[in-house]
């Protein structure tokens, strides 16, 4: 039986051939997002992966639906699977905001799911860093956003010459676009062109522009001068009081296509351009309100960064370390009237954190040993009888072959 399309299996090294997803190295990909995000002092947390269906339609409209896996359930309640967590942690927060001092830092890394084409870099199901702030309004906190966005890739060994952060605004594209005498009931019509502008004709992108009463060139222009207005012009100042200047650059040509982006955006690229996004975010000042209908009103910031393209990132440029063997010690039990003292030494060098690796059936010695290279063990320990029936244990050093013959009670010293 295969499985669905657009989702994935997940190996351990070493990898299958013909199966490019590894479990270790998703699992480093977490370790190094559930770090940073500490290093920065935001909190864990989680939601459900089954959401009301209103969640979304109310923030993104009836026709996302389209790209949900959604149905009724069996009480009748229109439901969706998550495809993305920004309206989750929203309604968390104004469920539960007065519980929590303010600025309120959170992060998450959820697993969504969107039924949707499948492209290079994107799936119908993807493993997502979440970083969110809310209730701080001070450009500050986009910087804060940005530095640690910037160092989960450094993280990840990723270098200034790898990747950049462009940095957008929202507030910019709006004062430009009521310059121009633009109806504000059409502002996010205006920002949904200038998001797919890149990737349009450019004579299909000058009608509809034009519909809004704005020049194509007059837009082109905007965006190849990128000249930082006020609250893009205080995160530059921000990073790089921090030294992280050269991981950023002033680029209108970002605006994200989501309806509730308010304030400051942004966008991790690889330098060379060969792939899709590495992450995107920016400020969402209204969703708290959108979400409560008006009871909690938050200011609130974040971004998110997907599993898929990061991986691909990283192979490509050779940042996949080594995934070798995780077991420290296999007990070689050779001498079967010793398994049970075998046993006893398994558990407690495990009580000490070692990973400790046996036979679980009798075998012969070296089909034993031969299973412990095998496993990239450090060591082995085997029990045999001394002298005058005494157990005595010999550790041995498998990378300098050192042979060590101790009491089993001085196994634990010995490793």
């Amino acid at each position: 039986m295969e499985r669905l399309p657009g989702f994935r299996d997940f190996y351990p090294e070493p990898v299958p051939a013909n199966e490019p997803w590894s479990c270790d190295l998703r699992n480093h990909i977490f370790a190094k997002w559930r770090e940073t995000a500490r290093r920065y002092g935001f909190r864990e947390y989680d939601g459900p992966p089954l959401e009301p269906l209103e969640l979304y339609t109310n923030k993104s409209g009836a026709e996302i639906v389209g790209q949900l896996f959604n149905f009724v359930d069996k009480g009748e309640r229109a439901v969706s699977l998550r495809p993305e967590m920004t309206p989750t942690v929203a309604r968390m927060v104004a469920t539960s905001e007065r519980a929590y001092k303010k600025p309120i830092k959170w992060f998450s890394f959820p697993q969504l799911f969107r039924y949707e084409k499948q492209q290079k870099g994107r799936l119908r199901e993807h493993f997502q860093l979440n970083c969110d702030i809310f209730g701080e309004s001070d450009p500050s906190a986009d910087a804060e956003m940005v530095a640690l966005l910037i160092d989960v890739l450094r993280a990840l060994g990723l270098t200034p010459e790898e990747f950049v952060i462009r940095l957008s605004s929202r507030q910019a594209w709006q004062r430009f676009f009521a310059a121009r005498g633009g109806d504000p009931a059409r502002a996010y019509e205006f920002y949904q062109v200038v998001d797919k502008i890149e990737r349009e004709r450019p004579e299909v992108s000058a009608e509809k522009l034009a519909a809004l009463g704005v020049k194509l060139e007059e837009v082109q222009a905007f965006i190849t001068a990128s000249v930082p207005e006020p609250e893009l012009q205080a995160v530059l100042n921000n990073l790089a009081a921090r030294g992280l200047g050269d991981f950023v650059a002033v680029d209108y040509g970002v605006i994200r296509g989501l309806a509730y982006y308010t304030g400051i955006v942004f966008e991790a690229f690889d330098r060379k351009g060969e792939f899709r996004a590495i992450a995107g975010g920016g400020r969402y000042d209204q969703l708290v309100k959108q979400v409560s209908e008006g009871k909690v009103d938050l200011p609130a910031l974040g971004f998110g960064m997907g599993d898929v393209v990061l991986a691909e990132l990283l192979k490509a440029r050779k940042l996949v370390p080594s995934f070798a063997s995780t077991i420290d010690v296999v007990v070689l039990v050779e001498d079967e009237s010793l398994r049970s003292n075998s046993l006893r030494l398994v558990q407690q060098v495990r009580e000490t954190g070692r990973a400790v690796d046996y036979s679980l059936t009798p075998a012969k010695g070296d089909k034993q040993f031969k299973r412990a290279l095998e496993l990239g063990a450090a060591h082995t320990v085997r029990l045999e009888l001394g002298a005058e029936g005494v157990v005595v244990a010999k550790v041995k050093n498998l990378k300098t072959r050192e042979e060590r013959i101790v009491p089993p009670e001085e196994v634990i010293a010995a490793l």
